[in-house]
């Protein structure tokens, strides 16, 4: 009978238990269903940098390009693409059969031009200094034999011999004699006008410019290195024919590249000269250059769809790598700040224009106004509002919107 007690008692107390754990489990499952799963980040002091990043072009400092000076064909190329070449070394050969013989003409016209000038400085061709010579002559000897005639009627006139009408047609024969003489004189003294004189001058000039034109052609289809570089272009084959102004080689010292970047317009106040400069080629990942911006933009242009700014950007690095024509992202360092309070960027909140963020403190979200500073990518300065140290939540694993005192629990 005894042993019937300890067993009402034993039942009661393992019924009891079971109690607890249940209401225990109940408890814990319910506060735990009530916590919202959030991702969470710590303030802490660092370097905070703000950066643009943007699209660009490589191109050599010092680009040389060759051009077809006219309508001809490939004779020689001497070069293969990717050759380092030396300064002076034959690169391509043009046909340049018709060039020849347009400097042959245009020689000859100069010649013909400074034959003519030549003439008139001395008076006009020999056959026309000579005709212009009898002329005077025979105008002298008509004059005197006037002046002759004149003077006897003169004396007949003074004796009744002659009439004064006679008279009076031998003078007039005498004045037009000596106009005549006056007029072949000064012909002979100054032949051609200055106006005369300009216009042959300048057809001189005009060939001698057409001589050197001619000659520069000639000279450009054959095409040597200027300089000690790489020809990395070739837009030509060997016997090809080629229009005038067709792009046939380029050179250049790859040893010295830049990158034409391509900033957005809303960006380009934030850029100056010497900004420190990032360039990463997927070509090469892992590998990166160094520069800085060398020129800013002076004006925007279209770039596809995007208004831009050209920024120049020259290459610190001393070794090379970058080739031309290369597309390479570009990024530069508008700003660097030291020891200052940052936070994520997705734990920053706006509302009506006030930053704010959500601080965890005793295990609920509280609304806290902040007053923030410089933004990059993924940071923000915290100016005031936060200390060092400060939980905030950068969002939630579930999807559930944060608010003010919502419990939360912190997911690692």
């Amino acid at each position: 009978m005894a042993e019937e007690p300890k067993q009402v008692i034993r039942y009661w107390l393992w019924a009891g238990i079971a109690v607890v754990l249940v209401v225990v489990f109940l408890l814990s499952r319910r506060f735990t269903e009530d916590r919202i799963p959030v991702r969470a980040a710590t303030a802490t002091r660092s370097t905070l940098l703000s950066t643009v990043p943007t699209n660009g072009l490589v191109e050599p400092t010092k680009n040389y390009e060759f051009y077809s000076p006219l309508a001809t064909s490939v004779k020689v190329i001497s070069v293969h693409q990717g050759d380092e070449v030396k300064a002076g070394q034959l690169l391509m050969q043009l046909d340049d059969v018709n060039a020849r013989s347009h400097v042959a003409a245009a020689e000859s016209g100069l010649r013909l031009a400074q034959s003519s000038l030549e003439a008139l400085r001395e008076g006009g061709a020999t056959a026309d200094r000579q005709t212009l010579s009898s002329n005077l002559r025979r105008a002298q000897l008509d004059l005197t034999q006037a002046k002759q005639e004149l003077k006897a009627l003169e004396m007949l006139e003074a004796s009744g011999a002659a009439s004064a009408s006679e008279v009076a047609s031998s003078r007039q024969r005498e004045l037009l004699a000596e106009e005549t003489v006056q007029t072949l004189e000064e012909r002979q003294r100054v032949r051609y006008s200055p106006t005369e004189m300009a216009r042959v001058q300048a057809a001189v000039n005009e060939a001698q410019t057409s001589l050197d034109a001619a000659r520069a052609v000639l000279a450009h289809t054959t095409i040597t290195a200027p300089v000690a570089g790489t020809v990395y272009s070739i837009s030509v084959g060997q016997s090809d024919f080629v229009e005038e102004g067709k792009l046939l080689l380029q050179m250049a010292d790859l040893k010295h590249v830049r990158v034409r970047a391509y900033f957005d317009e809303p960006e380009i106040g934030r850029l100056a000269v010497g900004q420190k400069i990032r360039i990463v080629w997927d070509a090469e990942p892992g590998r990166e250059w160094h520069g800085h911006i060398a020129q800013v933009p002076s004006t925007i242009v279209s770039y596809g769809t995007r208004n831009v700014g050209e920024v120049l950007v020259a290459i610190d690095d001393t070794e090379d790598g970058l080739l031309p024509d290369t597309h390479v992202t570009v990024t530069v360092t508008t700003s660097s700040q030291p020891n200052v309070l940052t936070v994520p960027r997705e734990a920053l909140h706006s509302e009506s224009g006030k930053p704010y963020v959500y601080r965890i403190l005793d295990g609920k979200l509280v609304h806290t106004a902040v007053t923030t500073g410089t933004i990059n990518l993924t940071q923000v300065e915290i100016v005031s509002g936060l200390r060092d140290g400060d939980e905030v939540a950068t969002g939630s694993q579930n999807g559930m919107p944060l608010e003010d005192a919502v419990p939360v629990k912190v997911v690692r």
